[in-house]
């Protein structure tokens, strides 16, 4: 092989002088030979057309750059500041605001959407949140069926809203200027809630509704009013995008869940990680409340909880739209039991005994959406296919993206002859039950007014299109760090909701219970008798209603030996074990009508976030559970967890 030599001198010069000749293309043309009289031997232009297409062919020029039709400027927003923290949006028909940030949104004149849920004047404001975590919110002008008026009296009626709502006589004049049939405005107005503003007190968190990159300059009197409300406009790409059979498998689930014809649709929606599951399911209950009262959502996924803390299977019945990520929409479902782990890999037959007693409040009088795990490959398909047989859903979405190969269609042929992880093909399944050894869980009779399995599920696929769709890790924020904003947002709740200041922790009062009025159990391993308070102290645990009292001594702690599957009425933190008094102190936001209930504490594998330990102000000295010395053959106890999802700074 020749080895590589440095060029030479007067090769580095005719490299020059060809860099010179691109930059200047009439130096060539004058020592070539045109055709006389501006005409080659094929007259007319086309002569000179061959001639310069010659000097691109040899190198010696670049080839010009077509001419691009001139785009049509899109038609620019009006947004005003009006009182104090708030903004007035006028939106044309078709057009729509993608943003970051968060507002309290209220429909004056028109209809607006978002994340698929219609709003006009008469309903009342809606709190919306577009972190960065999460793609951004959009509101969208939609057509509408107006009055039989002329564009004077609509002006005039709009004219009236906006004086109402004391938009000053300036900014009115500008909005006047902008209006035109079909256009809708809302009123933006600055948003706080008890739990946005505990988690933005922790730096890490801080800005979360702050765009991380400004693609759209904040310069314009628009940007500067909508700034006065919390929000910031972005490009309409980093939006919700919906691809094709998106919108076709939404369309026929909305129909059939208005339809009824064989009861009410039961809707499971599945796929890999990072697929879009979540959003989908979103934007279709935003869709279905707009034309029926309520929807059941179970929650099959301890990892990316919808509604609740993480580790829980829950049903919850859904009456208000979900405007933002889980962590601005905690509510109390009305069936939840603590899981205690983010994954059952480790766990299948509980998870099962898990999900089939919480499906079993399910009273079929409403459609049913269930959302499921990414987790699809492996041990993970097969038991999906017992979650299907459990289920018995009559619609299956199921997600895929380019290239993903690994998940099978999950046709109706296929999930009834497929052997599961705890079933075979066309039988029952069985599972064992931790409360009541082996027992046979017959799928057509779960409970006794469960119906039969369908005879054969709608299959709808869905294939979807954004940027790094089924690509595990690709999301815009890590599993984990979503987990965490939803316990912060959690105990969010302990905030009083008429204070600005935000109060630390070990600053409120914690309820006192003794030793013998709950039992305790650890959930994700095993621990000694004489170290389970150790592990108790400082813990995440759910607050559990066991159906008969477990007896123990009448001073000490209570033990359980086996993990009871029960109702979870919400969650605390054990701030500590009083050993003299034998009492546990717990923070908790449950109501104390529902605490008189909790006879059982559940302690899992859901920590408390690092920050909320390493950010108590006001302490002086070590800062209280948080040490360099501890006893490592302690179970339960351990450092702080490495997060190898963040990158060094020198990477970013």
């Amino acid at each position: 092989m020749p080895s590589r030599r440095p060029a030479s001198a007067p090769l580095r010069k005719r490299q020059g002088l060809q860099k010179r000749r691109r930059l200047r293309p009439a130096a060539p043309l004058a020592r070539g030979r045109p055709p006389a009289g501006g005409q080659s031997s094929g007259g007319g232009p086309d002569g000179w057309r061959d001639f310069a297409a010659s000097f691109v062919a040899a190198g010696l020029v670049e080839a010009p750059e077509a001419e691009q039709p001139a785009e049509r400027e899109e038609e620019p927003l009006t947004a005003v500041e009006a009182k104090g923290g708030s903004a007035v949006l006028l939106l044309p028909p078709g057009k729509a605001l993608t943003f970051n940030g968060k507002c309290c949104l209220t429909c004056l004149y028109g209809s607006v959407r978002v994340c698929g849920f219609g709003i006009v004047p008469d309903q009342p404001p809606y709190n919306l949140f577009s972190p960065h975590t999460h793609c951004a919110l959009s509101i969208e002008a939609v057509a509408y069926k107006e009055s039989e008026k002329s564009k004077k009296e609509m002006k005039a009626e709009a004219r009236s809203i906006l004086r109402a709502h004391l938009v000053p006589r300036a900014a009115r004049i500008k909005l006047m200027k902008s209006f035109v049939p079909q256009c809708s405005m809302v009123l933006l107005e600055h948003l706080e809630t008890p739990a946005t503003r505990f988690i933005l007190r922790h730096v890490e968190f801080s800005r979360v509704f702050t765009a991380k990159e400004k693609t759209v300059p904040c310069s314009t009197p628009e940007d500067a009013a909508l700034a006065s409300a919390g929000i910031e406009r972005q490009d309409p790409g980093n939006g919700l995008l919906l691809s094709e059979s998106s919108l076709s498998a939404i369309g026929e689930l909305v129909q059939a869940c208005q339809e009824e014809d064989e009861g009410c649709p039961v809707i499971l929606v599945c796929g890999p990680k990072s697929i879009g599951k979540s959003t989908f399911n979103r934007y279709l209950i935003n869709l279905l409340l707009n034309r029926l009262p309520c929807i059941e959502f179970l929650e099959c996924d301890p990892g990316q909880t919808e509604f609740t803390p993480p580790g829980c299977i829950s049903l919850i019945n859904v009456t208000e739209p979900f405007l933002g990520p889980p962590f601005t929409h905690l509510r109390t479902p009305h069936k939840m039991v603590y899981f205690g782990e983010t994954s059952c890999e480790q766990g299948t037959e509980r998870y099962l005994d898990t999900l089939k007693y919480v499906f079993g409040a399910y009273e079929r009088d409403v459609p049913l959406v269930i959302n499921t795990m990414g987790w699809v490959k492996g041990a993970g398909l097969l038991l999906l296919i017992d979650v299907i047989r459990l289920l018995s859903p009559s619609h299956i979405v199921q997600i895929s993206a380019e290239n993903f190969n690994d998940m099978p269609q999950l046709t109706p042929e296929h999930t009834s002859s497929a052997t599961g992880l705890h079933t075979k093909g066309k039988g029952p399944l069985k599972c064992k039950s931790l409360a009541n050894g082996s027992e046979d869980m017959e799928l057509c009779r779960v409970r006794g007014d469960f119906r039969p399995p369908h005879s054969g599920h709608r299959l709808l696929c869905v294939q979807q299109e954004f940027p790094g769709a089924g690509i595990a890790g690709h999301g815009q924020t890590h599993r984990s760090v979503l987990r965490e904003m939803a316990v912060l947002a959690y105990l969010g709740q302990l905030q009083p909701s008429g204070m600005d200041l935000v109060l630390p922790l070990h600053s409120l009062v914690p309820y006192q219970v003794p030793f013998s009025a709950v039992s305790i159990k650890v959930i994700h391993t095993d621990v000694a008798p004489t170290h389970i308070l150790y592990s108790v102290n400082a813990s995440w645990v759910g607050l559990c209603r066991l159906a008969e009292e477990v007896q123990g001594k009448a001073d000490g702690p209570v033990f359980l030996t086996q993990t009871p599957i029960c109702d979870c009425l919400g969650f605390g933190i054990v701030r500590g074990v009083d050993m003299d008094k034998k009492l546990y102190h717990i923070l908790t936001p449950v109501a104390p009508e529902n605490l008189r209930l909790v006879n059982c504490l559940l302690v899992g594998n859901i920590p408390i976030p690092n920050c909320v330990f390493l950010n108590q102000p006001g302490i002086e000295g070590e800062i209280p559970y948080v040490t360099a010395e501890y006893n490592y053959g302690i179970s339960g106890a351990g450092k702080l967890k490495m997060k190898k999802h963040l990158k060094r700074r020198e990477h970013m």
